[in-house]
Parts: C-alpha cells; structure tokens; sequence
C-alpha cells in the first residue's frame, strides 16, 4: 500500500469518525431538546390545571376559564406532535366537555371563604402565576393585546379583592362578638385597599358599600346596648359581599377559540 493510498485511508477513517460522533451528538441534542419540551408541556398544563381547579370560584370568571382551557389545549397539542406516552388524548376529550360546562353556564367552581393571612398568600401566589401566564401566552402570541390587557387588569383587581376578602371576614367576626370598633377598623382598611384599584367601577362600588357600612356600625355605637336585632340585620348584610363577584360586568365572555 502507497504512500497516498494510505493517507486517504486515514482521512476516510476520520472524516467516517467525525461523521458517526456529529450524527450521534446530533441525536442526542434532539432527544435532550425533545425531553425538554415534553418537561416544559407538561409542566405548563399542570400549572394551568391547578389554577383551574385551586383557584377559589369567587376570583374565577367564563373569561379566565377559557382562557385557562386554551392554554390547556395547547400544551395538549405540543404533547400529540410529540408522540409521548402522556393521555393527551383523554385530556383533549375532558377539556373539550369542561369548554362546553363553562360557555353553557354549567361551570360553578367552588368559593373558597379567605379568612386569615396564610390562605391569603395562597390565593396571591396562584393570582401571581395566573398574571405570569397571561403575560407568556401574550408574549408567545396566543392571545392578543387586548384580551391580555383585560385579564392582567382583572387579576390585579383580583389581588386586592383577596386582602379585603380577609378584612370583611374578620370585620363579620368582630360584629358577631359585639366589639363594633374593631369592624369599623377593618372596613377602613378593606375600603382603602379597593380604593387602590380606582380604574375599576367593582373596587370603586366595594368602596361605597364599605363607607356605608362604617356609618351604618358607627350609628351602633351610639344605640342602646340591647342591639341584638340591629347586629342580626348587618351580619345579613354582609353576606351581601360573598356574592359581590357575580356581577357579570368584570366576567365578559371572549372568543379562545384556535
């Protein structure tokens, strides 16, 4: 065997080399990228799961249902074009009739009643996880500025509505105990914080309601002590502020369709 023939042996050897290590880093650069991907889908339908189902019925809408619901789709939909062993397909059908329950009216997630600081910042924590999505489906381009300048609004509503959710619950129990000025207290408080989300006729109707009902306790204080009847009257009316929510002008119904 010549010199030359050699040679060329030589750099067929390596070129084959270099071709085997390039086609078997290549592989393993997909399989990576694709285990990211199935991590990162998965992860995300979780996520949006949790804010569907944890996330109490008083801070939910038909809006932010759908909205949750699409961006459920779509990690069902990354998932498919994966080929992983993941249900998708049950996921896709479940999905498909909870779309139907919310558009229908049948959809009534369950209130959750916020009555001391730790299910505060729960209910903040998925309020916060809930405005990062919206900014990352906006970002992604799967909703419009519009839609995502709507929900962001409502979920920083939504933020202070959990604060005065709290105040409220304290202020009912201090009513029940007949120590009025304590309620009085928590009132302020409660109106204050709504009073911070002025750009919302909801916050700023919750605001009157709480100075009414500061003059209305107020009027107490200055009653005969036999004043059973008129703290009866007033626990009735602040049940008033569980249902505070259901007006329908913060819950529009948009299109999330694909």
């Amino acid at each position: 065997m010549n010199t030359s023939t050699l040679v060329l042996l030589l750099v067929a050897i390596i070129v084959a080399a270099i071709a085997v290590v390039s086609v078997t880093h290549l592989r393993e650069k997909a399989r990576i990228q694709r285990a990211r991907q199935l991590i990162a889908l998965e992860g995300a339908y979780k996520r949006a799961s949790r804010l569907l189902t944890e996330l109490p019925g008083q801070y939910q809408s038909t809006d932010m249902a759908l909205l949750l619901i699409k961006q459920m789709e779509h990690c069902c939909n990354g998932l498919a074009s994966l080929k992983t062993a993941l249900p998708v397909d049950k996921w896709r059908d479940a999905l498909t009739e909870l779309k139907q329950k919310v558009r229908s009216g049948e959809y009534t997630p369950t209130p959750a009643r916020i009555d001391s600081p730790q299910k505060v910042v729960a209910v903040k924590e998925l309020l916060q996880n809930l405005f990062n999505l919206v900014e990352a489906m906006h970002k992604a381009g799967r909703i419009d500025s519009a839609t995502a300048k709507s929900n962001l609004k409502n979920v920083l509503f939504l933020t202070h509505k959990t604060h005065t959710d709290l105040y409220v619950s304290q202020a009912r129990d201090y009513v029940r105990q007949n120590e009025i000025r304590k309620a009085i207290h928590l009132y302020h408080l409660a109106s204050t914080e709504m009073g911070q989300a002025a750009d919302n006729p909801l916050a700023m109707k919750a605001v009157k309601s709480f100075r009414t009902r500061i003059k209305e306790l107020e009027a107490l204080t200055t009653e005969s002590e036999d004043s059973n009847a008129s703290l009866e009257a007033h626990q009735k009316q602040d049940k008033e502020w569980d249902s505070f929510l259901e007006d329908d002008s913060w819950k529009k119904k948009a299109n999330y369709d694909d």
